[in-house]
């Protein structure tokens, strides 16, 4: 489970690239009860937080990036952005963005792994990240569709120390990855990652991509939502076994996201 206990190598925070950004307040607070605060002012607003009951859960900002495409962005803790750099680079990996200090909140970087799949980590300083986990409305899972797994582990575990651990899926659906922050016991995993064929992975032209899976109280009224507000629903809902019911969907922009109501414990 995640938590925000944000020990190193356990997700902290997610944001959101969107062209619209008011477009995109809008469908979030329609499906996950969120409320956005504009970091900006009036209609060309650039980004601001989402929170839920207050509590802040995500980050929203202008997509500025040329021939990116609308996509969440996963931040991992670290204790020094800097030698996370040199990991990244030591493993395969691209510094796409170098760290850097957002005033006294804390240092990010960004990066891409030896196979194009991007992610983020975050050094904290008065900010640690977000303010509530695995609860209705916020994180509780994060998941990387990639088509080389033994390649992802490797890079992953010599830049972040996660343990994996390989489950088979019911019914010959192959084998699924799981991800554990470092000397963490297995009830914090944090993840996933799956192999899936190339041809699979089209949404960011082939290359690995992170998503997230964010916690409902009810996934069928969550699709609804979806649907009503412009998004549109990729698989499901459908239930998993030991897992809860979930769906795969995209927002109007489309970017990648899961909804899940977990199983009884």
């Amino acid at each position: 489970m995640i938590t925000t206990d944000l020990t190193p190598g356990s997700p902290c925070w997610l944001d959101l690239g969107a062209p619209d950004v008011p477009a995109a307040a809008a469908f979030y607070g329609a499906v996950l009860g969120w409320e956005y605060e504009s970091m900006g002012e009036g209609e060309d607003m650039e980004g601001g937080m989402f929170r839920k009951d207050g509590k802040t859960v995500a980050g929203l900002g202008k997509l500025t990036e040329e021939g990116a495409r609308p996509a969440w962005m996963i931040y991992y803790t670290v204790t020094d952005a800097d030698a996370t750099t040199q990991a990244v680079e030591r493993a395969g990996g691209t510094v796409r963005v170098a760290p850097r200090d957002l005033d006294d909140w804390g240092r990010m970087a960004q990066y891409s792994d030896p196979s194009g799949g991007q992610f983020a980590v975050w050094q904290p300083g008065k900010n640690a990240g977000f303010e509530v986990a695995d609860e209705p409305g916020s994180l509780s899972w994060t998941e990387l569709y990639t088509s080389g797994a033994a390649a992802a582990k490797e890079f992953y575990g010599a830049v972040f120390d996660w343990q994996f651990s390989d489950t088979e899926l019911p019914g010959g659906g192959g084998t699924y990855t799981l991800i554990t922050p470092a000397g963490l016991p297995e009830e914090r995993m944090q993840g996933g990652l799956m192999e899936l064929p190339e041809e699979n992975l089209a949404r960011a032209g082939g290359r690995p991509y992170w998503h997230p899976v964010f916690n409902v109280t009810d996934c069928d009224a969550a699709v609804a939502k979806v649907t009503e507000n412009g998004g549109s629903v990729q698989m499901g809902p459908e239930d998993a076994e030991g897992v809860g019911r979930l769906a795969v969907c995209l927002d109007p922009s489309n970017a990648d996201f899961v909804v899940l109501t977990p199983a009884p414990s």
